[in-house]
């Protein structure tokens, strides 16, 4: 009797991978790589508003870091981390948990300096006509930076609603007292920046 082995080539085990019992091309691992990294990637986990059960997606936030917060009740201070999204302020106790709080900037009327108020270097407050926030940063960059993103913020808010409203009259004569407010720029062909700065004739940041 004769036996026949075929061996199977060595170019050709080395093109391929073992991956449990499936065989992966180096191209086809290369793509299942890629894949597992991206469903490894951390993502922050929504707010869940307690009283609403609405859920606010807080991953790829246009700014965020640490700041230290008053609370409302005890007065003491605690270390939280800050996110920015649109016209939400969420905080969490960790930069990737779940935010348990969070402030809704378009009910804000004011962001400024508050080192006097709260007795803290590099404060601020945000205020809402029933509420003030006291938070304060790790220096004094990282709390211009965070006065003038959340002003921005709240301009936004502010900037939405007025258009919103003056387009809503009849005859559209709301429309162009508001372009006239911006230098008689018409409808969303202004630039907005100048709204946004921080200079002292701005509600917002005084």
């Amino acid at each position: 009797h004769v036996f026949v082995v075929c061996l199977r080539p060595a170019k050709i085990r080395e093109k391929t991978r073992t991956l449990g019992s499936r065989r992966l091309r180096p191209e086809a691992q290369a793509k299942r790589e890629q894949s597992d990294n991206m469903a490894g990637r951390l993502i922050r986990p929504p707010y869940v508003d307690p009283t609403t059960s609405i859920c606010y997606d807080t991953d790829n936030p246009e700014y965020e870091g640490w700041l230290t917060k008053q609370s409302m009740w005890l007065k003491d201070w605690r270390r939280r981390y800050f996110i920015l999204k649109g016209s939400k302020l969420f905080f969490a106790k960790l930069p990737h948990s779940a935010p348990h709080g969070m402030i809704d900037l378009a009910q804000c009327t004011t962001v400024k300096s508050a080192d006097l108020k709260s007795h803290k270097r590099n404060s601020f407050e945000v205020s809402t006509p029933e509420v003030t926030y006291l938070l304060y940063a790790d220096s004094e960059k990282e709390k211009d930076d965070w006065i003038g993103n959340v002003g921005r913020a709240i301009v936004r808010c502010s900037s939405t609603y007025q258009r919103d409203h003056s387009r809503g009259y009849e005859g559209g004569g709301g429309g162009a007292a508001a372009a006239g407010a911006h230098g008689g720029r018409e409808g969303d062909d202004y630039d907005d920046d100048s709204v946004y700065s921080n200079d002292s004739n701005n509600p917002y940041f005084n």
